[in-house]
């Protein structure tokens, strides 16, 4: 059977069992399943029924016309296609579009205006393609570094704070109670609660728990992206949430002592060093239990 009378069977539920069968196997069958989920939910307006068939009985009569069958099915293909292509344009402009990197992973991706992204292990971000240049809006939940291209200008929404730019490069990273933003290239205006800042090229600032700070970096581009974890006075908890979303581990800690401050760098591709930093530097115990499970006891 072609593959339009199927779609237009599949909508009208006349589909038997075996030819359900085939049509969930198609590669399309999702696409087409969003597109009748969201035609469903759509409404329009009200008939006036008297007032229709008055106009009809007014209008001149004229011999009833047979089509082919075939033809039918072509009409009903055409305007099922019609549909899609709708939809498909509302899916893809429209609806937010949304980027993830899961643990142990680092994701690279393009905006609409030819602006980089590199997303850091654990990270999010979500924006509408839609009139992009006009409004170069997004979210980020976690990590990521930019590489903006110029134009209007360009906000990065976190729930801790927002980054502003017009073109340059920047690295942004809200994680619990802790915003950090890092400009490797032209300015960057920041906003945290009730304070704003402007950071220029080698500047970097760290807000958590309403304390500020702010310091001078030397490197071109996030630590993170060759592969090491930079820490600058982050605790002992903190410091493991990110060895877990880099190496998508799961690290118990039976240690009273989680306060103490870490200043330096982990290897983000060697589990056993950055471990055996930790163990050295906090005076810990580390027992690997399974592959993905580690817990960690002082001593």
């Amino acid at each position: 059977m072609e593959k339009d009378q199927l779609l237009a069977k599949w909508l009208n539920n006349d589909l038997s069992e075996d030819e359900l069968a085939v049509f969930k196997a198609s590669p399309d069958f999702e696409k087409y399943q969003k597109i009748k989920n969201y035609t469903e939910h759509l409404e329009v307006g009200d008939l006036d029924e008297n007032s229709m068939l008055s106009n009809i009985l007014k209008q001149k009569k004229a011999a009833p016309k047979a089509v082919p069958l075939y033809k039918k099915w072509m009409f009903r293909a055409a305007a099922v296609f019609v549909i899609a292509l709708g939809i498909t344009f509302v899916l893809k402009f429209l609806v937010p579009q949304t980027e993830t990197a899961g643990f142990g992973q680092k994701t690279t991706f393009s905006l609409p205006d030819n602006s980089e992204v590199v997303l850091n292990s654990g990270s999010e971000i979500n924006y509408k393609k839609w009139n992009w240049n006009n409004s170069r809006h997004l979210e980020l939940k976690g990590e990521a570094y930019f590489r903006v291209s110029k134009g209007k200008r360009f906000e990065v929404q976190t729930s801790l704070g927002k980054v502003t730019v017009l073109g340059t490069q920047f690295n942004v990273k809200a994680r619990k109670n802790r915003f950090d933003v890092t400009c490797y290239e032209g300015r960057v205006k920041v906003n945290y609660a009730d304070t704003q800042i402007l950071l220029t090229h080698g500047q970097s600032v760290s807000f958590e728990n309403g304390k500020q700070v702010k310091m001078k970096i030397n490197s071109l581009k996030p630590e993170w992206m060759d592969n090491q974890i930079c820490f600058y006075k982050e605790n002992l908890r903190t410091l493991l949430d990110e060895v877990e979303r880099q190496y998508n581990i799961t690290i118990e800690l039976n240690n009273k002592d989680t306060l103490s401050i870490f200043t330096g760098k982990l290897p983000a591709k060697d589990l056993n060093t950055a471990l055996h930093i930790i163990n050295t530097t906090y005076n810990l115990k580390v027992q690997k239990v399974s592959k993905n499970k580690i817990i960690i006891d002082g001593k």
